[in-house]
């Protein structure tokens, strides 16, 4: 096993043996075609049964939908009422896993109000919905690792949400679901992936499958580093490229192929003094439910979903969508947020399995695993909850394909990179902070995010002081954690820090514009930039920042997406 360190050094001895096997005539295991959270724990997943996994991704790790969701791992309140039991129960166990073993630096409980605004009748009927909900998680197999709900009056309400009307409910009920640091956690499960042996590569874009007759053994792919293109053999292919799935598919076949739509959400990150509370809120609109989510010092604040057919890389948020969130949650605040509140707004796609409805609040939340062609395994649609699930789903698919018997999956087991003593360090949080000479809530804020890694971060403090110093316009976070990005963690590029290594992008008022100067200096010396490609970095990101903000004042979409289509992804100096 190796450390996991996702270094520049590991991409290049990953892609010269993904090379290397293929030159050989050698086949890989499996070879997993996108880095998002699915594609991940399939990957983890795959590798931890025994096999010989590599995994590809166009961009970076989690760049796509995986590092744009609304950061819950939750079981679907709302889909009780829709009757879809198996689907709760699924989630809430997954729930309880990531909270006590699998990941618990990363996943924590987090409490939510339900505000109920008609007397006799609703409560007991959300009442009776939250009591089973809870119910179901703790009959899922898993210590469900949450308090159980509590009814609370106008009075209380208030109290634990001081800044809601008085007329905006009755009373409400407070019960908990978790979160998460999405693109922290698809990271670490890559590290983790590594750390047993698979071959992982992010900016690796796959161009066409290899095939032999009907059967896929492979892809053809291309490093967007250096442009070099080279084959990777592999028994079984999966498909793990969520709203690209379709035209990955298309590459192999047009014949039985599992549909997936594109709806986009949006969420608002507002600083957290923009309104008292110390719980967050889910609130029902005509469409779906919106969530207020407390976020450090910051809320975030979401989601929309609406049908999306346009740039999936990139999908922009426009004026209409930002008005829509503040109209709803302002119906509930005493003192209305503004757009001068707004620090950041982000927009993520899900991948819906298309059916026969046009709306996509409507469509499944459920997975398929399909098996198109033989060598070619395709895993879409889900929920960022259940990804072990897919995950599993989609390598037993695979390996029944295999010639050998492989053993059974074991990710329920395995825990993170960083979980591993996590509760024993956060114990020893001060003595950390007094022998590093590190703030003791910087620690903590380490430990959240790295678990028992972040003594990784403070020995890099203790060799150069500077390093502990916070990055400028973005005082959570120190330098240590970007030299830590590059030598760890596979960032390319000051995108990657500041949008998902860290979340500058964000949490900050500029957006991370005067810390990208900064990052860009701590980043080159590991990546061997050039004075030339420095400036690059920084002038790709600013205009970057400049793309989006001009796509947020756009009236709909389709100006929305031809304003944030105006940058395009950066490339290295040839």
């Amino acid at each position: 096993m190796s450390s996991g360190a996702l270094s520049p050094k590991n991409r290049e001895d990953a892609l010269a043996a993904l090379k290397v096997t293929s030159e050989a005539g050698r086949e890989l295991d499996i070879l997993i075609v996108g880095g998002g959270v699915v594609g991940a724990g399939s990957a983890l997943d795959a590798v931890t049964r025994g096999l010989d996994v590599g995994m590809v991704e166009a961009r970076d790790w989690a760049s796509g939908t995986s590092s744009r969701s609304s950061k819950l791992i939750h079981g679907g309140l709302r889909y009780l009422e829709m009757l879809d039991f198996a689907l709760v129960q699924e989630a809430l166990k997954e729930r309880g896993l990531l909270i006590q073993r699998i990941a618990p630096h990363l996943v924590r409980p987090v409490p939510f109000l339900y505000p109920l605004t008609k007397r006799f009748f609703e409560r007991p009927y959300v009442g009776a919905g939250i009591l089973l909900y809870d119910t179901m998680g703790m009959t899922s197999g898993n210590s469900r690792g949450v308090p159980m709900h509590k009814h609370l009056s106008r009075r209380g309400t208030l109290r634990a949400a001081p800044s809601l009307k008085n007329d905006a409910m009755v009373g409400s009920i407070r019960y908990y679901d978790a979160q998460v640091d999405d693109a922290r956690y698809v990271v670490n499960m890559v590290r983790t992936a590594g750390h047993y042996g698979a071959k992982v590569a992010n900016r690796v874009t796959v161009v066409d499958f290899l095939r032999e007759g009907e059967r896929v053994v492979g892809a053809r792919v291309k490093d967007q580093e250096t442009g070099e293109q080279f084959d990777i053999r592999a028994k079984q292919v999966i498909n793990a490229t969520g709203v690209w799935t379709d035209e990955t598919q298309a590459m192999v076949t047009d014949r039985g192929q599992m549909k997936v739509r594109a709806s986009k959400g949006i969420h608002l990150v507002v600083p957290r003094d923009r309104f008292q509370s110390t719980v967050g809120l889910i609130l029902r609109t005509e469409k779906s439910v919106l969530f207020v989510i407390p976020w450090g010092r910051h809320w975030i604040i979401g989601t929309t979903d609406t049908d999306w057919d346009l740039d999936k890389a990139h999908p922009a948020a426009s004026s209409k969508d930002i008005d829509y969130i503040l109209e709803h949650v302002n119906k509930v605040l005493r003192r209305p947020l503004t757009r001068e509140d707004v620090e950041g707004v982000y927009a993520g796609l899900r991948p819906l399995l298309a059916g026969e409805s046009d709306s996509t609040a409507k469509l499944s939340r459920e997975h398929v695993v399909a098996h198109p062609v033989p060598g070619l395994v395709v895993v879409a649609g889900g929920k960022w909850t259940t990804y072990r699930v897919m995950a599993k789903d989609a390598v037993d698919e695979a390996t029944r394909a295999l010639d050998e018997r492989v053993p059974a999956s074991c990710t329920e087991t395995v825990p993170l990179l960083g979980a591993e003593g996590y509760k024993a360090a956060w114990n020893k949080r001060a003595r950390m902070a007094e022998s590093s000479g590190v703030h003791v809530a910087r620690v903590e804020h380490l430990l959240q995010r790295y678990g028992t890694h972040a003594e990784d971060i403070l020995a890099l403090i203790r060799e150069d002081r500077s390093l502990g110093e916070p990055l400028p316009g973005a005082d959570d976070y120190l330098g240590a954690e970007v030299v830590y990005a590059v030598t760890h963690e596979n960032a390319r590029h000051i995108d990657d820090v500041l949008t998902r290594r860290t979340r500058i992008s964000i949490e900050s008022w500029d957006r991370g514009v005067s810390a990208a100067p900064a990052v860009a200096a701590l980043m080159a010396p590991f990546l061997e930039w050039s004075d030339a490609q420095v400036d690059r970095e920084v002038k790709h990101y600013l205009a970057r920042v400049e793309a989006e903000r001009l796509s947020q004042e756009q009236p709909d979409d389709i100006l929305a997406d031809n304003a944030r289509m105006g940058v395009e992804d950066i490339v290295p100096l040839s």
